[in-house]
């Protein structure tokens, strides 16, 4: 299908999940983690500001590795059979807690897929995150529109995850598009850093985890915004082209410029 309503190169839409489709970090993952410790009779706890933190470290799996290790008096290598216990069990509680409907989207995201869908672009899944989280999220928050997001590019599929630039480089090449002509959509300096890798524009929508960052850490974003804004709560763009009426729309990203 052509694109209908979008002008220029626009093609494409490369989406993000945690933290740009839903504030999935501390709302979701972090509270699964904290009850896969739990379950395990562990005594560990992961505070908001302690997530945040560990949240340098893409990858929930790596991140839970990262923080095993340091629990070991000698350091080294966590044992597997507790990293596997305790990853199984946190995606238990995950898609538990999207299903009650405790992890929900941010405001804007299924008005711009639907937008998207109607003015013909394509659309994908880029994430860091497990095939089995994304395919929770989206078949709970995003069901009616979950079809729009065909491809999915997820940490399964790569072997080095963000800021590295693969999964956006294979989303493109299965998309059979060049940089110039898609967009992502990000929330953190790693998403950021993995896109303009590849060479594509980058909206960053700051989330709740990476609001706490300093704008000037996102100065390679084409546009830097506290939301994608609806109706009735229009966004803020704290760097990058002015938006009217506050809304993210396909034509406010067909105008930002490209990759220097």
């Amino acid at each position: 299908m052509q694109a209908r309503d979008v002008k220029g190169s626009l093609r494409a839409l490369l989406w993000d999940v945690d933290g740009t489709l839903a504030e999935t970090e501390l709302d979701g993952h972090r509270i699964a983690f904290n009850r896969a410790f739990a379950q395990q009779g562990l005594p560990w706890q992961w505070d908001r500001s302690t997530y945040i933190e560990l949240l340098a470290i893409s990858g929930g799996r790596e991140r839970l590795r990262w923080f095993l290790q340091r629990q070991r008096q000698q350091g080294g290598e966590p044992e597997a059979s507790l990293l596997d216990a305790l990853h199984q069990a946190k995606q238990a509680h995950y898609r538990e807690l999207v299903v009650a409907g405790e992890v929900q989207l941010r405001p804007g995201v299924r008005r711009l897929i639907k937008a998207a869908a109607a003015a013909g672009l394509q659309q994908a899944i880029v994430t860091t995150s497990g095939r089995e989280a994304v395919a929770a999220l989206l078949e709970n928050q995003l069901r009616d529109q979950s079809r729009l997001l065909p491809l999915r590019i997820c940490a399964d599929d790569v072997g080095a995850k963000k800021p590295d630039p693969e999964a956006y480089v294979l989303a493109l090449q299965r998309l059979g598009l060049d940089p110039g002509q898609a967009v992502a959509l990000e929330d953190s300096q790693a998403g950021l850093a993995a896109a303009t890798a590849a060479g594509l524009r980058c909206l960053v929508t700051l989330s709740t985890a990476s609001s706490q960052d300093s704008a000037s850490l996102f100065r390679a974003a084409s546009s830097l915004t506290d939301g994608l804004g609806e109706p009735t709560a229009p966004i803020r763009v704290l760097r990058g082209p002015a938006c009217a009426g506050g809304l993210i729309t396909l034509s406010y990203l067909e105008q930002l410029p490209p990759v220097p």
